[in-house]
This record gives C-alpha cells, sequence and structure tokens, in this order.
C-alpha cells in the first residue's frame, strides 16, 4: 500500500511522489536494483568529481544515502515498536565531512549500500500492514512506518536524479 496524504509530513511528498510502487517492500526492492546499477555505471574517474564548487562528490551523495538510510530505518523500528520518544534530526553536511571516504572507491560504497539496503528490506518485512500504519512523531510532523520507507526509496531516487542531471550532463 502507498502511504496516503496526511500519514506522513508534506515534505515528505518531495520524496514519495517519485516511487512509481505500491508496496514499500517492491519499493526497497527496486531501487536498490535502480541505486546499484547506476552507481555501478559511474566511471571511476568521475567518483570524486561535483558539479559545483562545494557540493558534494558522487562518492559523498552514495555515502549520504547510505548514511540515511540507517537513519531512517531507526526510525521506522522506533515507530513500528511504539516508542513515543522523538528521534533527533541529524545534520547531514556534518555526517558528510566526518565519514572519512579518502581511502574509499564508489565500488565499496555500493556494496555497503547493498548490505544496508538488505537490513532495510529484513526489518520492513517483518513488519504486517497494522506495522506499517504506526506513526511517530519526526522533527517535521508525524510520519508512518510506511511513509518512511517509501521516503528512503524516493530520497534514492532525488539523489540519482541530481546526480544525473547536474554531475553526469556533460560527461
Amino acid at each position: 500500500m502507498r502511504p496516503e496524504k496526511g500519514t506522513y509530513p508534506g515534505y515528505y511528498e518531495n520524496y514519495i511522489s517519485l516511487v512509481k510502487h505500491n508496496s514499500v517492500l517492491e519499493a526497497l526492492t527496486e531501487t536498490e536494483k535502480e541505486t546499484i546499477t547506476f552507481f555501478n555505471s559511474v566511471p571511476d574517474d568521475l567518483e570524486n568529481s561535483t558539479y559545483e564548487k562545494g557540493k558534494w562528490t558522487i562518492k559523498e551523495v552514495l555515502n549520504h544515502l547510505i548514511d540515511t538510510e540507517r537513519i531512517f530505518a531507526y526510525r521506522a523500528l522506533r515507530f513500528a515498536r511504539k516508542d513515543e520518544t522523538q528521534p533527533l534530526p541529524f545534520e547531514q553536511n556534518d555526517y558528510v565531512a566526518h565519514a572519512e571516504l579518502e581511502n574509499r572507491s564508489l565500488k565499496d560504497l555500493v556494496k555497503e549500500f547493498e548490505t544496508v539496503r538488505k537490513a532495510t528490506q529484513s526489518l520492513f518485512n517483518s513488519f504486517s500492514n497494522e506495522t506499517l500504519s504506526r506513526t511517530g512523531q519526526t522533527a517535521a510532523g508525524r510520519a508512518s512506518v510506511n511513509a518512511i520507507g517509501f521516503t528512503t526509496c524516493g530520497h534514492c531516487i532525488h539523489h540519482i536524479n541530481v546526480i544525473k542531471e547536474r554531475y553526469l550532463k556533460h560527461s
């Protein structure tokens, strides 16, 4: 089931609207394939490139997807278990700045993404429909477990689109 408007903060719509699948498990599986295929297609000589001074490299974007997926999965778990404590927000630029990616390749990060996504799929596979409909409070507003899963997928699609449009447009 797709998340219904009102079961997530309006900001999440930016990501959820990019997901074309009707179930979170299908979306997690298909966006995993799409994300791995896309990042494996990036030429090695572009992994440290940016489209503009001060923007993240392609490696940093993928690492951001990995970090964000871990955080979103944690939020989904808390809400699934009816933990009413609001998870703290995170500063994405600080995470990127301290990721220590100098000695890591894009291919290595792709493997890590795959591992993290498999864990996310296992987590969401354990949720019943009732659990997927549970909600919790985020800094942006209440969100259902299901909406967090869809947001995770749409977040990947969003960043792949940005890389295609801004990083790879001229290559």
